[in-house]
C-alpha cells in the first residue's frame, strides 16, 4: 500500500513539473507578432474594400448597374461611352478556362508522380525545379506568349492564317503553364498528408500504384486538391501582364480563343496608367471593374471553402 502511495505521489510530482508555471522567454512576444501578422492581413483586405466602395458607388450613381452587368459593348473612354462589362468578363473567363484546362491535368499528374511514384531523391530535385516556374516574372511569360507561342500556333494552324497576333489562346496556354507549380505543389502536399496506412491496406488487397493513387490517395486528399485548383484559378483570374501583352487590349465579346480579347485586369492596368483625370467617370470605371473582380474572386473562395469543408477527411 505504501509503495502504491509513493508511486502515485511521484506521478503527480512529475505531472506537476511538466505543467507550465510561467510563460517561456519570448513566447508572449512571438504570440503578439503572429497576432499582428493576422491583423495586418485582415486590415489589408478591409482597406481594399474601403478603397473600392466609395468610387464604385459614385460610378453607379452615373451608370445604371443593369446596363453595366448586361451591356454588350465596353467603350468607357470613347466620345460616346458605353459601359457593358460583359466583353471584359467573357475575355477573362475564356483565358482562365484555357489556363485551367492546361494546369489542372498537368499539375495533378505532376502531384501524383511526386507523391506516389517518384523516389525521395528524385522528388527533392523535381519539386524545387517545378516551383522555379512560379518565380519567373509574369512579364517574361507575356513576351514568351507573344514572341514564341503565337508564331508557333500560327505555323501549325491547319486552316487559314490561324490565331491573330494578339489572341486568347496563347495567353491562356502560357498562363496555364504559369499556374502549374501552384496546383502541383499544393496537391502534392495534400497527397503526402494522406496516412501511409491507407496505402498499405490497398497494397495488401492487391492494388497497383495507379489504383492506389486513383481510388485511395486522390479521394482522401480531394479537399486539398480542390483548394489548390481554386487558388490556381484565382491567380489566373487576377493575372495582368500575360493578358495585357499577349491577349490584346480590345474588348471583344467572343468565345473564339484565336481572337484578341481584353480581360478585366488588363483594362484596369491600361486605364490606370494616369491618362484619366482623377474623379472623372473614366477614372471611376477602374474601381467598378475592380469591385466586380473582387466579388467574383470572393464568391469563388466561398465556394472553395464549402467544398473543402464538405470533402475534408480527418485522420487520427
Amino acid at each position: 500500500m505504501g509503495t502504491v502511495t509513493r508511486t502515485a505521489s511521484a506521478s503527480r510530482a512529475r505531472a506537476g513539473s511538466l505543467r507550465r508555471t510561467r510563460p517561456r522567454f519570448g513566447e508572449t512576444g512571438i504570440s503578439l507578432l503572429l497576432l499582428l501578422a493576422a491583423l495586418v492581413s485582415v486590415a489589408t483586405t478591409v482597406g481594399i474594400v474601403v478603397a473600392l466602395v466609395q468610387p464604385t458607388i459614385a460610378f453607379f450613381r452615373q451608370v445604371n448597374i443593369v446596363e453595366f452587368l448586361t451591356g454588350l459593348t465596353w467603350s468607357p473612354l470613347f466620345a460616346n461611352p458605353q459601359f457593358g462589362v460583359l466583353p471584359l468578363v467573357s475575355g477573362t473567363l475564356v483565358i482562365t478556362a484555357i489556363a485551367v484546362l492546361v494546369a489542372m491535368p498537368l499539375g495533378l499528374g505532376a502531384a501524383v508522380y511526386l507523391s506516389e511514384y517518384a523516389r525521395p531523391r528524385t522528388r527533392k530535385v523535381v519539386k524545387p525545379t517545378l516551383e522555379v516556374l512560379a518565380g519567373i516574372p509574369t512579364v517574361v511569360y507575356g513576351f514568351f506568349a507573344l514572341s514564341a507561342v503565337t508564331p508557333f500556333l500560327r505555323s501549325i494552324w491547319p486552316v487559314g492564317e490561324g490565331p491573330e497576333v494578339f489572341n486568347a489562346l496563347a495567353a491562356g496556354l502560357v498562363m496555364g503553364i504559369m499556374i502549374i507549380p501552384t496546383v502541383a505543389s499544393l496537391s502534392e502536399d495534400a497527397m503526402s498528408a494522406v496516412p501511409g496506412g491507407l496505402r498499405e491496406g490497398a497494397y495488401a488487397l492487391g492494388s497497383s500504384k495507379m489504383q492506389v493513387a486513383q481510388r485511395v490517395v486522390i479521394p482522401a486528399a480531394v479537399s486539398g486538391i480542390v483548394a489548390a485548383f481554386v487558388l490556381g484559378i484565382s491567380r489566373a483570374v487576377g493575372e495582368t501582364m500575360i493578358v495585357a501583352i499577349a491577349a490584346g487590349g480590345q474588348p471583344n465579346l467572343s468565345w473564339n480563343p484565336i481572337e484578341g480579347m481584353q480581360t478585366m485586369t488588363a483594362f484596369i492596368a491600361a486605364a490606370g496608367m494616369g491618362d484619366q483625370p482623377t474623379g472623372s467617370l473614366g477614372y471611376k470605371t477602374i474601381f467598378a471593374v475592380g469591385s466586380l473582380l473582387f466579388v467574383m474572386t470572393f464568391v469563388m473562395n466561398l465556394v472553395s471553402i464549402r467544398l473543402v469543408r464538405k470533402f475534408r477527411e480527418v485522420y487520427e
